[in-house]
C-alpha cells in the first residue's frame, strides 16, 4: 500500500484463455510467437482476458485474432498456473479449452508469426515451447489422446 495516496496493489495472477484446437486428423494447432516474451517459440493460441470477459468468449476472440479460425469449445481442458516471461511478479492463470474448428481459414495474425498442425508424435521439443503452461496443457491433451 502506498503511504502517500493509499493505493493498494494486488499482485493477482492475470487470467488468460486459450484453445487446444484439433483438426480432423487429430493434430493440434500451434503458433510460433511473433512477439516477446518467448518470440520464435511455439505456443497454443490464446491470450489475456479483457476486463469482465468470460474465459470462453475471450478464448474465441483470441483464436479469431491470432488464427483466423472460428472455434467451438468441446470441453474445458484445465487451469494452469505460470509466470509470463522473466518477470517474477507477472503471474498468469491459464484456462484452456479443447476446441473444434467451426469456420474460417487458418492464417497467422496478431501475436503469431506462423501456424502449424502437430500430431502427438510430432510435437516440438519442450525447449521449443513458449511457456510451462503450454507444456502442461499439451501433456494433458496427449493423455486424452492416449485414453489415459
Amino acid at each position: 500500500m502506498c503511504d502517500s495516496c493509499g493505493f493498494l496493489y494486488w499482485n493477482n495472477s492475470r487470467p488468460t484463455a486459450g484453445g487446444v484446437v484439433e483438426d480432423a486428423q487429430g493434430r493440434v494447432l500451434l503458433g510460433r510467437r511473433g512477439i516477446e516474451p518467448s518470440k520464435g517459440l511455439w505456443d497454443l493460441p490464446g491470450g489475456f482476458l479483457e476486463p469482465g470477459e468470460h474465459p470462453e468468449a475471450g478464448m474465441k476472440r483470441e483464436l479469431w485474432e491470432e488464427t483466423g479460425l472460428l472455434v467451438d469449445p468441446v470441453k474445458l481442458l484445465g487451469f494452469y498456473m505460470d509466470q509470463y516471461g522473466d518477470d517474477p511478479h507477472e503471474h498468469t492463470l491459464n484456462i484452456f479449452y479443447l476446441c473444434r474448428v467451426m469456420g474460417g481459414k487458418a492464417q497467422a495474425s496478431d501475436d503469431m508469426a506462423e501456424l502449424d498442425w502437430f500430431s502427438p508424435d510430432t510435437l516440438p521439443e519442450s525447449r521449443e515451447l513458449a511457456f510451462q503452461n503450454v507444456r502442461d496443457a499439451l501433456v494433458d491433451w496427449k493423455k486424452i489422446k492416449n485414453g489415459t
